[in-house]
């Protein structure tokens, strides 16, 4: 029986996220933008999932434009929002950690003449607020966080950073790449201060070809993708009502077991951490308060590729760092102080709460035969 700890990556759609699709693929198959009844069958189911998307940040309905997913939400956050309001005011301030969706698009928008400024974690591996707040000026349109880390679990300072960058730029605009965090921790966009924030539907089993951005009323965002003027005209294109189903599904599902599912997905680190201290070349490179979900570990002398094909020969599905890669390192681990051989040898897993200690233990099993068996 393969296990699958690749959940960062994606995870398996979830049964109600399945026949939600097939519902909408079968029964409400129609166009929404049409004006016969199959049509507004199909827009009534593509406006509960946004009021069941919206409930689940605690925002309105009218705050979710669906799209095809968190690298288009944050292509649209960071152009749409530059566009608005980059006229007078040129520079954007980003982490130094994010995923490729957000840190390409500001390297994008930095040839096109802005100022980007990418705040990197201090000795301690730590990112702090007073460092994106320096780095804020009378000049800043645009600041870009990530909640959870993708490839190491860090939880950085979204909250912290957000408010104090409001409260001493107020027309700063806010956004925050929350894939990871979604549906894992407590998400409010007020308590964040966001006043954009990406979602996925495929990281919380949901079906790949969905996502959200929240985009908070008063906030400008001008279209990336023109045409048909849905989604208010900021996204065109007919909505895929069978992937919003599925991803309103999946959301709905999940979202009232968000702390007991943490508290497991604790539970099952604490005993796959516990395994990993028996190995003496395995150095773990998460921090001990990030997301229980990601485990990033370095299996050192052996480097990451091969280690992950042995596992794979072994039907154990784990990662090297960001799907979104495809194996060339991000340069994220570097940013923590994670280099050289440990960043050549890193490994991430990533589990659900369904995700069983026996399968953590068959992957402690392989890994540990890796290391006597694998040449470097």
């Amino acid at each position: 029986m393969p296990v699958y700890l690749d959940n960062a990556a994606t995870t398996k759609p979830c049964a109600p996220a399945v026949d939600a699709a097939v519902a909408a693929m079968t029964v409400n198959f129609g166009n929404p933008s049409s004006l016969h009844r199959a049509g507004l069958d199909a827009q009534l189911v593509v406006d509960r999932a946004r009021k069941i998307i919206a409930d689940s940040v605690g925002a309105s309905p009218e705050n979710i434009i669906f799209t095809s997913g968190a690298t288009e939400s944050n292509n649209l956050a960071l152009r749409g929002a530059s566009a608005a309001y980059g006229r007078k005011r040129r520079k954007i301030v980003v982490s130094a950690v994010e995923h490729a969706s957000v840190d390409e698009t500001a390297s994008a928008l930095e040839k096109s003449g802005f100022e980007v400024v990418r705040i990197s974690p201090r000795e301690d591996g730590k990112i702090y607020a007073a460092d994106f707040l320096a780095a804020c000026d009378e000049n800043t349109c645009l600041v870009s966080m990530m909640l959870v880390n993708n490839e190491t679990g860090y939880i950085l300072p979204v909250k912290e950073t957000f408010s104090a960058v409001k409260r001493r730029f107020p027309d700063i605009i806010t956004h925050c790449d929350c894939v990871q965090g979604y549906m894992k921790l407590p998400v409010r966009v007020g308590v964040l201060c966001a006043d954009l924030m990406s979602l996925s539907a495929h990281k919380i089993h949901g079906v790949k070809g969905a996502g959200a951005l929240y985009i908070k009323k008063g906030i400008r965002v001008l279209p990336v993708v023109t045409g048909g003027k849905q989604e208010k005209g900021i996204r065109s294109g007919t909505e895929s009502v069978p992937m919003i189903a599925a991803f309103a599904a999946a959301a709905e599902a999940l979202a009232p077991t968000i702390a007991q599912r943490s508290q497991r997905a604790s539970e099952l680190k604490k005993h796959l951490l516990s395994r990993l201290s028996e190995i003496p070349q395995i150095c773990v490179n998460s921090p001990d308060d990030g997301s229980p979900y990601i485990i990033n570990i370095s299996a050192e002398g052996k480097r990451s590729e091969i280690m992950l094909h042995f596992l794979e020969s072994r039907e154990i599905y784990v990662s090297s760092g960001s799907a979104c890669s495809k194996g060339v390192q991000s340069g994220v681990l570097g940013m923590f102080g994670i280099t050289g051989k440990r960043a050549d040898s890193a490994l991430r897993i990533s589990i659900t709460a369904e995700t069983t200690e026996n399968e953590l233990d068959l992957f402690v099993s392989a890994l540990s035969e890796g290391l006597e068996k694998l040449r470097g």
